[in-house]
């Protein structure tokens, strides 16, 4: 299978490197390994595999990451769609979280 993509350039995510401790939950949590931990810190390694989904940021003990709502928002407006529930993408900046 082909590597996930989205859109290329537009991911809006963030990481703070003086903040991160190098836990490395943010690899662990991630569903496309845009994460790995190098000297330490993570480092964002292929952001244009990031949906957006935000489990980093919520998992994230030092809140060295931020990510504004995006894709992964629109796969809960979908998902919430097709199973005839309310959507939450836990993104208080799209109305449905």
């Amino acid at each position: 299978m082909a590597e996930l993509r989205y859109l290329p350039g537009v991911a809006t995510l963030r990481l703070d490197t003086g903040a991160c401790t190098g836990c490395g939950i943010c690899g662990i949590v991630c569903p496309h390994g845009v994460f790995r931990v190098e000297g330490g810190k993570a480092v964002i390694a292929n952001r244009d595999a990031c949906m957006e989904c935000g489990a980093c940021v919520l998992n994230c003990p030092a809140s060295a990451l931020s990510v504004d709502a995006g894709a992964g928002c629109v796969g809960a407006l979908l998902v919430g769609m097709v199973k005839g529930k309310r959507a939450e993408c836990g993104k208080d900046s799209c109305g449905c979280g």
